[in-house]
């Protein structure tokens, strides 16, 4: 006889929603609706009510570390996360350490 997947059966699936601001931080485990996007789980959150900055048309969104679009549908176990938009180049701001770090040593 072969063994289903009992969270394959449920029609919700467990997700984790976070948000981190250098001062404050979201981090919210919420049911949602087998079939939900990310956009929904992130709107079922209450994410976007505490932060009301978060432009979801400009902050992009990930699952653990990867950027992932909003439409995407959710598995049971996924991180969702909101990303804060960079405030410096990352390239630049490394040449900038370098050029810094060469100074030092002159």
């Amino acid at each position: 006889m072969d063994e289903m997947d009992p969270a394959a059966e449920s029609p919700t699936r467990r997700v984790t929603v976070c948000y981190a601001q250098p001062d404050d931080s979201f981090l919210v485990a919420l049911d949602v609706r087998a079939g939900s996007t990310l956009a929904e789980a992130i709107a079922v959150s209450g994410v976007l009510s505490r932060f009301p900055e978060i432009d979801l048309a400009r902050n992009k969104v990930g699952l653990f570390g990867k950027l992932r679009p909003l439409d995407t549908v959710v598995r049971g176990g996924d991180r969702i996360e909101i990303y804060r938009p960079l405030q410096a180049d990352p390239m630049e701001s490394r040449r900038r350490r370098a050029r810094h770090k060469a100074a030092a040593a002159r």
